[in-house]
């Protein structure tokens, strides 16, 4: 667990996550997007969660945004990510690393426009106690 926190603080874990027990906390979650707990502990204040997030093709996340930074790698497939301005603010293949601040300021969605899962490792920074996402509406976009 130790090299693994590491490797993440180094900026080389994985996306976007937003599912609690396996279900898609955000607004609204595509159907079959999970998540698995690989790894937790809690140092101080502070929990650390490494989650295998699966989106299958053609869903989403939901509009989210998370208490704590995240750090991502994506192991199959391409994250498509958009800001609160409908604009793409990335796209991720295979091998990508992707972070995402904290704070109700960076809604954003997590989208698979391809024809494969896309699969993340993701650890979430979040205050104890703390959900691994917040749900938020939709900010206007013609896609969910």
């Amino acid at each position: 667990m130790r090299n693994l926190l590491r490797t993440a603080t180094a900026g080389a874990v994985t996306v976007a996550a937003v599912l609690v027990g396996g279900t898609a906390q955000a607004t609204p979650p595509g159907p079959g997007v999970s998540g698995v707990i690989i790894a937790q502990t809690t140092i101080g204040d502070t929990d650390y969660t490494l989650r295998e997030i699966t989106i299958p093709a053609g869903q989403a996340t939901g509009w989210h945004y998370h208490d704590g930074p995240l750090y991502g790698l994506v192991k199959q497939g391409t994250l498509s990510h958009f800001d609160a301005t409908c604009a793409s603010d990335g796209v991720y293949p295979q091998g990508s690393t992707i972070s995402e601040p904290a704070g109700p300021g960076n809604v954003h969605i997590g989208r698979n426009l391809g024809t494969e899962p896309v699969v993340l490792d993701v650890l979430y920074v979040l205050p104890h106690g703390s959900p691994f996402s917040e749900d938020a509406p939709n900010p206007g976009c013609d896609f969910e």
